[in-house]
């Protein structure tokens, strides 16, 4: 069996940056078990499957561990694989997903997906967290993963956490943001558990961090940035419930997966 894959750079300009993603058209699903092995054997952060449904699509995302319910930079890859492979006269593509209907739409350059909005609430920090972090915060909050603020951006840059500690905690990871020098905020985002020290580019991150910005800045349309060594810039806007958040994204190749069939 051969099936076709792309592996596309989310959130940049360029190749090399940004967060890269595998992804994976299919005329039908496949068994979980292999699913989970081609995204163990690419072992990038996040491969994309998607199946085409009437004029929707359904989307599932694997680390190399372990399916997860949302994942923002292995679905605008995946936009761009149908915006530019496969339908181009598409503008608007609906995913259908775990977490609900995920829409991507072509927009002045950019690539807009609506998300959910999961904005943090304050809670206690968990026992590894901080320590883990090695650096004491303002502020613990926590979504689908912990999200931990700092004062400064150079704080955020300056983390060198402990993923021994971090790997043990409850949730899927650990957001860290302070106010951005140039941007309006910067984070980064460790999840160990799910085989990711550190993601490069983090698009469902940000429907918690748009809204909590939004609500501390005051302000709905919001620029920021993710200081990882690849690095990536993210335009999120507020939308009450919602929250969109654009991006560009390249090319890096296009190939061909060749499964041997059992005998």
């Amino acid at each position: 069996m051969k099936l076709p894959m792309y592996q596309i750079d989310a959130f940049a300009d360029r190749v090399f940056s940004g967060n890269p993603a595998a992804v994976c058209p299919l005329d039908a699903w496949l068994d979980d078990a292999v699913l989970q092995s081609i995204a163990q054997e690419n072992n990038l952060s996040e491969t994309a499957f998607f199946v085409k449904t009437g004029s929707d699509y359904k989307i599932r995302w694997f680390t190399p561990v372990a399916e997860v319910d949302l994942c923002g930079h292995a679905t605008l890859a995946s936009a761009y694989v149908i915006f530019t492979h496969i339908d181009p006269a598409c503008e608007t593509i609906t995913f259908e997903s775990k977490s609900g209907p995920l829409s991507v739409e072509k927009k002045a350059g950019r690539l807009c997906m609506n998300f959910p909005s999961q904005g943090p609430t304050p809670c206690r920090a968990p026992d590894g967290l901080i320590a883990g972090l090695g650096k004491t915060p303002s502020e613990v909050l926590s979504s689908e993963d912990y999200f931990v603020v700092y004062e400064s951006e150079s704080d955020i840059i300056g983390l060198k956490p402990r993923m021994d500690l971090l790997k043990n905690l409850d949730l899927r990871g650990v957001i860290v943001t302070a106010p951005g020098r140039s941007v309006d905020f910067v984070s980064r985002f460790f999840a160990p558990s799910l085989g990711i020290d550190e993601d490069p580019v983090t698009g469902s991150a940000h429907s918690a961090l748009t809204p909590y910005w939004a609500d501390r800045l005051n302000k709905k349309a919001l620029r920021a940035s993710q200081l990882s060594q690849r690095g990536g810039e993210l335009f999120c806007t507020d939308l009450e419930g919602r929250v969109e958040i654009a991006g560009t994204a390249v090319q890096y190749l296009h190939g061909t997966i060749e499964l041997q069939e059992k005998p």
